[in-house]
């Protein structure tokens, strides 16, 4: 393989070659032996690392026994794990159909070894060509000291996980068409960052939309992994992906509240970062606009990630502390450059302190330090959870139409609840949450976050206990006002007119040398939320994200 390995298939015969030197000739599924029973065990156990041979020779004969139709179970154990291999080597022709394929092995790079696969997928007199990439790793047992492939079921498939299968058959949900507000075809090769989301849209809502099923290859959430309650928590958020049409479907029309527009600019937006999220939605009605991820793994954290939101988790923090009249915009406040709670120690960026300001100029500058020097004046170590919850709806189950996490901001006490104030800690929000935050500031009352219109079904709406007073209102916008003019988010949001307002934020991960960048703000109806991993500050690089879908609408 080291030195450039080929592939041929001569009258229905698999052949690999490296180096000119073939490894042998095995018919696909035809039972030519050879494969898995080359392996022999050394009676001395070796260690140390793995020679080029070794590599090779492990590769080989895991993929040629995998190519012959060799017994699974014998496959399974040229890997370190036969446990949770052979079932999905062995559904790989039982469940995904496939007939034919030829497997190439590319030149390894140290331990790896990548391979393409041309495949064929039949079933019930419907095939597909049928085409991917992957790779192996070789390591050496622990215990045998034989060279083995590091078990993971992406070798099988990129994209297959321990809580996923991959079945041929009639698709679980009819195809759709999914349409803007407008009327507008939302695809993913229009549209690639909403495949996830059309994806789930398929999933739950494909019967109700009228289509019919057709044959394809999927990606299906495995039942059998166990969390208690029969699946994992990553399968039963996961949809149906489909990898290969064999025969469609009719599909059905589904709108969305989506904008074709608006998400446009989204998806060019998040493009400028790797993994960055966006989210926008209409303060009046709660409709998201957009949802766009720039993500190598084509999750939809956007709507389902969970992060410390840094800063932007100040928005609720001054609610609470303008509505137990503890602060006011105009009002007098400390802002030192650093100050204790309990023990644990908080500063400001580069130490800066506000003398002689106001709250409206600590919030607009992010003054870590003022809003800390106010957690004992609450009086409730809960204030904070109470307010994100009554006052802006997180944590109550929200019903957006497909998969979504609608954030936590859990009770805290002692140092942790300075944290919290800050946005660090244990909170844990989304750009959706965030940007649903922001929505709230703006229209002074919580609209649970829709992605299909409430009339489609019958789900029932997360609803706030109650708005926001109508004073700490007018006073917290005026202070986000203040932020998108003269304060962190000015530079980002210097492009936009109308009624604008903004929050930024910086939030620190461990291990990261570089804190993630988040920004939140609206311009009139109109509310987004970016996150951009490693991004640094909040008005650096995800202020520009949310400006441009802001400019959008």
């Amino acid at each position: 393989m080291r030195s450039g390995a080929k592939t041929a298939v001569i009258g229905g015969v698999f052949i690999v070659f490296a180096g000119g030197v073939g490894y042998g000739a095995y018919s696909l599924y035809g039972g030519s032996g050879g494969g898995a029973g080359a392996t022999t065990r050394s009676a001395e156990v070796k260690t140390g690392p793995l020679s080029a041979a070794e590599i090779d020779k492990a590769a080989k004969d895991f993929l040629t026994g995998w190519a012959d139709g060799t017994d699974a179970a014998d496959v399974a154990q040229l890997t370190n794990n036969a446990t949770a291999a052979g079932p999905a080597i062995s559904g790989y022709r039982d469940q995904a159909h496939v007939t034919k394929a030829v497997i190439t092995p590319g030149t390894a790079a140290g331990a790896k070894v990548p391979f393409t696969v041309k495949a064929t997928v039949a079933f019930k007199g419907q095939s597909k060509p049928w085409s991917y990439s992957s790779e192996l790793t070789v390591v050496r047992g622990k215990t045998t000291g034989r060279p083995l492939v590091d078990w993971a079921p992406s070798v099988i498939h990129p994209k297959l996980t321990d809580s996923t299968v991959l079945v041929t058959g009639e698709a679980s949900a009819p195809p759709i068409k999914a349409v803007d507000r407008d009327g507008t075809e939302l695809t993913k090769e229009k549209y690639p960052s909403l495949g996830a989301v059309l994806d789930q849209l398929r999933t739950k809502y494909g019967e109700d939309a009228g289509g019919s099923a057709g044959i394809e290859l999927m990606l299906k959430a495995d039942s059998g992994s166990e969390d208690g309650s029969g699946t994992t928590a990553d399968a039963k958020a996961a949809a149906d992906q489909s990898l290969l049409t064999l025969s469609k479907g009719k599909p059905g029309e589904l709108t969305t509240t989506l904008d074709a527009g608006v998400q446009a600019a989204a998806e060019q937006s998040v493009k400028k970062y790797s993994e960055a999220s966006v989210v926008a939605l209409q303060p009046s009605t709660g409709e998201i606009l957009a949802v766009a991820n720039n993500r190598k793994d084509g999750w939809n954290a956007a709507m389902l990630g969970q992060q410390a939101p840094g800063s932007t988790m100040k928005i609720m923090t001054a609610a609470l502390l303008l509505e137990k009249g503890l602060v006011g915009a105009d009002k007098p406040a400390e802002c030192p450059k650093n100050a204790i709670y309990q023990g644990r120690k908080f500063q400001n960026l580069d130490e800066f302190s506000i003398p002689n300001g106001t709250f409206a100029q600590s919030f607009a500058r992010s003054c870590n330090t003022a809003f800390i020097k106010l957690i004992d004046d609450t009086e409730d170590d809960g204030a904070l959870a109470k307010e994100a919850q009554e006052v802006f709806g997180i944590g109550l189950n929200w019903q957006t139409g497909i998969p979504s996490f609608d954030g936590s901001v859990p009770a805290g006490t002692g140092s942790e609840a300075a944290a919290q104030y800050i946005g660090q800690g244990t909170v844990q929000m989304n750009v959706l949450n965030m940007a649903s935050v922001t929505a709230t500031a703006k229209n002074g009352a919580f609209k649970q976050p829709v992605i299909v219109p409430r009339t489609l079904d019958d789900r029932k709406m997360a609803t706030a206990a109650r708005s926001l007073s109508p004073d700490a209102a007018d006073q917290l916008r005026s202070m986000m006002r203040l932020t998108a003019t003269n304060g962190t988010g000015a530079k980002a949001m210097s492009g936009l007119g109308g009624d604008k307002g903004a929050k930024t934020g910086s939030a620190e991960v461990d291990g990261q040398t570089t804190s993630n960048s988040w920004f939140t703000g609206y311009e009139n109806d109109l509310a987004a939320a970016a996150v951009v991993q490693a991004g640094g500050h909040g008005g650096d690089a995800a202020g520009p994200v949310v400006a441009s879908v802001l400019s959008a609408g």
